[in-house]
């Protein structure tokens, strides 16, 4: 299995880069992807030690269009990754600046 048929993409929303302050870190995987292979293609791509991997799945869904109600569509089955790596390691991906605003 190639790489990006296990880790798709990081995902960077405001929950996942509180997660990432305390060394936790959200990635899509794929459908079929283990845990032990999510652990090991962590690992190898960021060079950092993988203590523990969580993951959920989201079922598809049928959905209505907001513009025309009659028209519904299915939205995608997705997996997710939780993965905590060892204490006082980090993935760079995930790093913000500090002090908010751009001065």
């Amino acid at each position: 299995m190639k790489y990006t048929a296990i880790v798709r993409k990081p995902i960077i929303t405001e929950k996942s880069m509180k997660l990432a302050t305390e060394g936790k870190y959200l990635f899509e995987v794929g459908l079929r992807a283990s845990k032990g292979a999510v652990k090991k293609v962590v690992e190898e791509i960021f060079g950092v030690e993988v203590v523990g991997v969580r993951t959920l799945k989201n079922a598809a869904k049928q959905k209505k269009s907001r513009v025309n109600r009659n028209h519904s569509f299915t939205k995608s089955p997705i997996k997710k990754a939780i993965v905590e790596v060892k204490k006082g390691q980090k993935i760079d991906l995930f790093e913000t600046k500090e002090g908010g605003k751009n001065k």
